[in-house]
C-alpha cells in the first residue's frame, strides 16, 4: 500500500511530465512583440453572451484600438495555442473537467442561465474553446516575459476559478496554470501575484493556499462578490478598498502597499491581474477610479517590476463597461510612451 507522501510525489511527477510535454510553450519569432491575442478569444453565441454584463468582444476591441493607434502591427501579435485537456489537468482534476460536460454547470459558472438549455457540444465550441485559447495565452505569457521582460495577454485573468471550482465568468484557472508551468519550465520558485481587479481573486488564493513560493497582494472591494472568507485567509497582503473609493485615495494606497510588498518578498516573476472593473461607473466593481487613474495604476505596477528588475505578465481580467476596451488600450499605449514596455525591441529585459 502506498503512503500518502508517495501518492503526492506521484501526482507531482505526473504534473511535471504534463508540463514538460505540453505544446503551449513554443519559440516566438523575434519580430513579434510579447502581446498575445487570438480572434478566437471573442465569444459570440446567438446574442446569448449579451445576457452577462461582461463585454465578450472586449478583447478584440482592445487589439483593434492598439492597431489603430499605430502602436501595434497586427502581424507582430503572438497567437497562442489552445490549452489541451492534459494542460488543464496540471491544475484541474478530471472530475472538475468532466463537470464542464454539463451545460447547466457551465451556465452557472458563466452566470448566463439560458446557456443550460444548449447542447454541450455547442458550448464547448462557442464558449469553452475561447476560454482555453486565453488560458494558452496566459501560460505562454510567462515564457515571453522571461525572454523579453514583459508580456501582455489581451485576455485571461480568470481569478475566480480554482482547481475544483469555477464561477464569476471564470471556467479555467489560467493564473494558477501559468505559475505551475513557470515553476517547471522556467525553473523559478518565487512568484508574486498582484491582483488589482475590483473583486477578490479567490481562485488562485485557494490554489496556492500556504504555498510559500507564491506571494499574493490582493486589493479589492470587500463588500462585493465573491465574499470568500476562507480564501481571504490565504492572502499574504489584503488591501481593502470600499465602495465609492476615489482615484487619489486608491493610488495612494497602492503606492504604500507596493512598497510593503517589495520589502516582504523578492519575486522572480510578477503576474499582474489588471481588471478594469474599478472604473467609475462599473456596475459590479462599485469603485470610482478614472480612466487616467487606471493608466497610472498600471504604470505603477510596471514601474514596480522595472525597479526590481523582474519580468511581468499582465492579464486583463474583469471590466463590465463598453469603455473598458478603450481604457485598457490607452493604458497600454501609456506604458509604451513611458518606456515601461517597448514594442520595437525584442531583447531580454534590462
Amino acid at each position: 500500500m502506498f503512503s500518502s507522501s508517495s501518492s503526492v510525489n506521484g501526482d507531482e511527477a505526473l504534473r511535471r511530465n504534463r508540463i514538460l510535454s505540453s505544446k503551449l510553450y513554443f519559440d516566438v519569432p523575434q519580430f513579434k512583440v510579447p502581446v498575445i491575442y487570438s480572434k478566437s478569444y471573442n465569444i459570440a453565441f446567438l446574442g446569448i453572451e449579451k445576457l452577462h454584463p461582461f463585454d465578450s468582444s472586449k478583447w478584440g476591441n482592445i487589439c483593434r484600438l492598439l492597431i489603430a493607434s499605430g502602436m501595434l502591427d497586427k502581424n507582430c501579435i503572438v497567437e497562442p495555442l489552445e490549452a489541451s485537456k492534459d494542460d488543464l489537468l496540471v491544475v484541474h482534476s478530471e472530475s472538475y473537467l468532466n463537470s464542464l460536460k454539463s451545460s447547466s454547470n457551465v451556465a452557472m459558472m458563466i452566470e448566463v442561465p439560458p446557456v443550460a438549455l444548449f447542447p454541450n457540444c455547442l458550448l464547448q465550441h462557442k464558449v469553452l474553446f475561447p476560454f482555453r485559447k486565453q488560458v494558452g495565452g496566459t501560460i505562454l505569457a510567462a515564457k515571453l516575459a522571461m525572454e523579453r521582460g514583459w508580456a501582455i495577454n489581451i485576455g485571461g485573468g480568470f481569478h475566480h476559478c480554482s482547481a475544483e471550482k469555477g464561477g464569476g465568468f471564470c471556467v479555467y484557472a489560467d493564473i494558477s496554470l501559468c505559475i505551475r508551468f513557470a515553476f517547471v519550465q522556467l525553473n523559478i520558485s518565487r512568484v508574486m501575484i498582484i491582483d488589482l481587479d475590483a473583486h477578490q481573486g479567490n481562485g488562485h488564493e485557494m490554489d496556492f493556499a500556504n504555498d510559500s513560493r507564491v506571494y499574493i497582494l490582493d486589493m479589492f472591494n470587500p463588500g462585493i462578490y465573491p465574499l470568500d472568507y476562507e480564501a481571504r485567509g490565504y492572502i499574504n497582503q489584503i488591501v481593502e478598498v470600499k465602495s465609492g473609493t476615489h482615484t487619489e485615495d486608491y493610488l495612494q494606497k497602492l503606492d504604500r502597499e507596493l512598497k510593503i510588498a517589495g520589502h516582504r518578498f523578492d519575486p522572480e516573476l510578477v503576474v499582474y491581474n489588471a481588471g478594469t472593473d474599478i472604473l467609475d461607473g462599473d456596475p459590479l466593481g462599485r469603485l470610482k477610479i478614472s480612466p487616467e487613474g487606471i493608466a497610472l495604476r498600471d504604470e505603477k505596477v510596471f514601474q514596480f517590476a522595472r525597479e526590481k528588475n523582474v519580468p511581468i505578465v499582465m492579464v486583463t481580467s474583469g471590466g463590465y463597461m463598453k469603455s473598458s476596451a478603450r481604457v485598457i488600450a490607452d493604458s497600454i499605449v501609456n506604458l509604451s510612451n513611458r518606456c515601461l514596455i517597448d514594442v520595437r525591441q525584442s531583447s531580454r529585459f534590462k
